[in-house]
């Protein structure tokens, strides 16, 4: 993050982390905001939660005006904004009215009845400050046809939702209680019911941020510079989009150690290339 954007305003798409970074008080002003933020206390959770969730999602999670907490926020550092008072209606109508029934204003979905569930729980990585985001996308990678993926957590994920969505999966959300979600995932273009096969996706358009290297072989995707989950989550997407006999050259800061695991369950072979001083390149291919 820039240094203009450190001392300007905090917008509602400001992940928590960033805010956090600017003044560690500023955890106060989440907690007066709404009880359900008192978990941002404990540093552990902070670590994980804090990283992965927007001011707006924070906000929906905890079912308050993200437009009033933006205003707490950058009042306590003492920035007036002109103008912000106003909010699209019916933003907060899903936490409003609890266990996720709405998503981004489309009706909650009914997970398909009949379906095998395959349970990944994360409760306790999220209690301890792990990052589960690898497990989760290595069980949706391993969804089949005519199954649901029940996902439990501590809070609702709402960040997952838009990266599930660009699979191809649609989502149930209940919840037991403040700290008991769970969220039903399925492939929207598959009867889970009857376990038909899902039809044939269409051609996918390149990966956001990749570029085909000019009379090569290679696809390049830098994701330098960007705050986990997004270096996995477009390097999971652009090997999607990846055409037949090509190879994606990641270049990244380091070696992204989390990704390695969710690619060799895949089928993919990875070469780590450290000899630059100022990038890591990881080439991917198909396995054969």
């Amino acid at each position: 993050m820039s240094a203009a954007r450190r001392t300007g305003p905090v917008t509602a798409a400001d992940r928590v982390s960033d805010v956090l970074a600017r003044d560690e008080a500023l955890v106060e002003v989440f907690v007066r905001h709404a009880a359900h933020f008192t978990r941002l206390r404990n540093r552990a959770m902070r670590r994980v939660m804090a990283r992965l969730v927007s001011v707006e999602d924070a906000a929906r999670i905890a079912g308050v005006s993200s437009a009033s907490l933006v205003r707490a926020l950058n009042d306590a550092l003492g920035i007036t904004v002109p103008g912000d008072d106003t909010e699209p209606a019916g933003h907060d109508l899903a936490a409003a009215s609890g266990v996720g029934a709405m998503s981004d204003g489309v009706p909650r979905r009914r997970r398909p009845p009949g379906a095998v569930v395959v349970d990944v729980d994360v409760r306790d990585e999220l209690r301890s400050g792990r990052e589960p985001f690898a497990r989760v996308m290595s069980a949706v990678g391993a969804l089949r046809a005519g199954e649901v993926l029940r996902l439990r957590a501590i809070f609702e994920p709402v960040p997952l939702y838009a990266v599930l969505e660009k699979r191809g999966l649609v989502h149930e959300t209940s919840s037991e209680g403040p700290d008991d979600w769970s969220v039903w995932f399925w492939r929207a273009d598959t009867d889970a019911a009857s376990g038909a096969a899902p039809k044939a996706a269409a051609s996918a358009p390149a990966a956001p941020g990749s570029h085909v290297v000019a009379d090569a072989l290679d696809v390049e995707l830098d994701v330098r510079g960007l705050e986990p989950p997004e270096p996995m989550v477009r390097t999971l997407a652009a090997l999607e989009a990846l055409p037949e006999g090509r190879t994606l050259v990641q270049v990244n800061a380091r070696v992204p150690q989390f990704l390695l695991p969710v690619l060799a369950e895949r089928g993919y072979t990875c070469e780590i290339d450290e000899s630059a001083a100022d990038r890591v390149l990881v080439r991917i291919r198909r396995g054969t």
